[in-house]
């Protein structure tokens, strides 16, 4: 026997590959491990034969033949490391993830120090890679050793003095080997060559096979490269190792290919989602509005949840919250035609229970299995009313100026998409200072409480949230949907969310004017001293020009087509607003009047000393309205 190899002790494992020989303890104080498990860097390994140098290395083959027996363990435990170590690496879902993978799988079973370098930017699917080629540092771990002399893994606590960014130079020696996609050994002519120009010049190569460099090539090109180190005092890597570098340099490199696309289709249907949502809400007169949108987990980002506010004419505003069954591109897709239909009915000012028999049939056409729930209000500042007509939707919680919360009443409906049903309206009453809240089911229901177990606990963090208040003052409309977020524990992010709060100021009788005026020629003098009549008591006289000015014009056209009574009402609040109705569909439009025209001037007036204007067609007809100013 040589002194290269020595008897085996009953119950020791052969060590992984890579791992090395330590200053052994006395037998007595060493455990057996496990059996099947892979030894840690400080387990005494089992006698390796020696190996039959590579071809053209300067050291003297062994004259001893090797063992059978120790070249079958060695290769197993090969085997057996490759195997979970690219277990680990395919764990991983995301880029950072995967990356980690290699790295804890490497250190310290295989090398002592790792550094991974990936392209910057990484190239997505058939996208043209960047120019110049570059490499940024992507991670580093390596061990190091406790003051008791046990190995720890130092994780990125102790940077390697390695380059943070390299560029892959056409034709130089970096450019070659990762061209040549196999790892070589860093004591190789190609690697001393190509290892400067990575890592830079503070980082020492160990001497000897301790440093393989392993290009990362993914389905189409060299996506990085990865570095493995070993410390002088644990053996040289073995010909063998560097297959198992490039097993390990593949899989990691497979996995970051699946990670960007993962990463950049879940990106655009985020994106698309997030479009088809409102860039930011409408401030209707008589309402205050607040949102909030959480897409669901990683595992289901995308799904179909929306909402919306709709500037009616009248002062109204429609409220609307819906949710597309399923998760998927298809889902976002159908939301955004969903609401988009939804914003044309409420601009043709139908009844709620109208625009949801309208989506259930857009839904239809759409396919047969194309559903939804869907729950629309529209509320009315001036009446201080609200109508809610509901499709298989979560039913809504107002809560009360005093910090009482309540669940409404409403039918709960068949979902969007059914068919062959009919909706109801239920018109409610909506007292000023009232919150009122619309959400869908991601927020109430997940797979550890059931529907109306989350809205009864909604209801009651909406009435805590607003006795921390006081019974006079209802809480911050953006403090409560941030408080209603807080209610979501670890395990209920299951669905997406969609919230929308409206907090009703309403107007004040004291604050409205209005009058029906008959379709004949002394309509427009009679709506200018309606309107002077109106702003005196107001306070408002310094308006009285402008607003006559305008009132006449828009009551001008509006008789000129009307055969029903016209209707003009006045609405002061932080602006001063005034709205014309007539039965005629015919929209407005302003045009450049000739010099010869008699008329076609009212709308240039209009745009001109109005704040805002704007037309709206109702099913019984239109209505005009334009807004003044209240300060100057």
């Amino acid at each position: 026997m040589t002194e290269h190899q020595s008897t085996s002790h009953e119950g020791r494992q052969p060590l992984a590959a890579g791992q090395h020989e330590r200053t052994r303890p006395r037998q007595e104080e060493m455990s057996a491990p496990a059996q099947g498990a892979v030894p840690g860097p400080d387990a005494s390994p089992a006698p390796v034969p020696p190996q039959k140098p590579a071809a053209g290395s300067d050291a003297p083959e062994s004259a001893t033949p090797p063992d059978p027996a120790g070249v079958a363990r060695s290769e197993g435990d090969r085997l057996r490391f490759v195997g979970a170590a690219t277990r680990r690496i395919a764990r991983g879902i995301d880029l950072d993830e995967i990356v980690l993978g290699l790295c804890r799988a490497s250190v310290p079973t295989f090398s002592d120090a790792i550094l991974v370098y990936l392209r910057d930017p990484l190239p997505v699917g058939d996208e043209r890679p960047a120019v110049p080629f570059m490499l940024r540092l992507r991670r580093t771990d390596r061990l190091r050793l406790a003051d008791d002399g046990a190995a720890e893994l130092d994780v990125q606590a102790e940077a390697l003095p390695a380059a943070q960014l390299c560029e892959v130079r056409s034709g130089g020696a970096l450019a070659e080997v990762l061209r040549g996609v196999r790892p070589v050994f860093g004591d190789s002519s190609a690697a001393l060559a190509a290892l400067p120009e990575l890592l830079g010049d503070a980082l020492a190569i160990p001497d000897g096979r301790r440093a393989i460099l392993a290009p990362l090539r993914g389905r189409r090109r060299v996506i990085g490269a990865a570095v493995f180190l070993r410390r002088s005092e644990r053996p040289a890597f073995e010909a063998n190792d560097l297959l198992v570098a490039a097993q390990l340099a593949t899989h990691t490199a497979l996995g970051i290919d699946k990670a960007v696309l993962y990463g950049r289709e879940a990106y655009i249907a985020d994106e698309l989602q997030r479009t088809m949502l409102p860039d930011s809400l409408p401030q209707p007169t008589g309402v205050r509005l607040a949102s909030r949108y959480l897409p669901a987990a990683e595992t289901a980002r995308v799904g179909g949840d929306w909402y919306d506010a709709i500037p009616l004419p009248g002062s109204r505003v429609a409220l609307v919250v819906g949710d597309v069954m399923g998760h998927s591109m298809t889902s976002a897709a159908i939301m955004g035609q969903l609401r988009t239909t939804a914003q044309t009915l409420a601009g043709l000012d139908l009844p709620p229970q109208e625009v949801l028999h309208h989506l259930d049939e857009q839904a239809q056409r759409l396919g047969t299995d194309r559903m939804a729930t869907c729950l629309y209000a529209v509320y009315d500042p001036v009446s201080h009313r609200i109508t809610i007509a509901n499709a298989g939707h979560p039913p809504p919680v107002l809560l009360h100026l005093g910090g009482r919360a309540e669940v409404l009443r409403v039918p709960p409906g068949a979902p969007i998409g059914v068919g062959g049903v009919d909706f109801e309206a239920v018109e409610l009453d909506a007292p000023a200072g009232a919150t009122l809240l619309l959400y869908t089911d991601g927020l109430v229901e997940s797979r550890l409480r059931d529907v109306w177990t989350g809205i009864e606990q909604l209801r009651e963090r909406l009435a805590a949230t607003a006795q921390l208040t006081g019974p006079d003052h209802p809480p911050p409309l953006e403090a409560l949907c941030d408080e209603v977020l807080d209610m979501l524990g670890p395990g209920d992010r299951d669905d997406d969310i969609a919230l929308l709060a409206a907090r009703f100021d309403g107007i004040a009788p004291s604050d409205v004017a209005y009058w029906f005026l008959e379709p004949e020629e002394q309509a427009p003098g009679r709506a200018r001293r309606l309107a002077r009549k109106a702003l005196t008591r107001w306070g408002l006289e310094e308006l009285s020009d402008s607003m006559e000015l305008l009132v006449s014009e828009v009551v001008t056209n509006a008789v000129r087509y009307a055969e029903r009574p016209v209707t003009l009402r006045l609405l002061r609040t932080d602006v001063l607003r005034c709205e014309v109705g007539d039965d005629s569909a015919q929209l407005p439009r302003q045009r450049k009047a000739r010099d010869t025209d008699e008329g076609g001037r009212g709308l240039f007036l209009v745009n001109r000393l109005a704040e805002r204007w704007g037309a709206t067609r109702l099913s019984t007809g239109k209505v005009v309205w334009f807004e003044l100013a209240t300060h100057t």
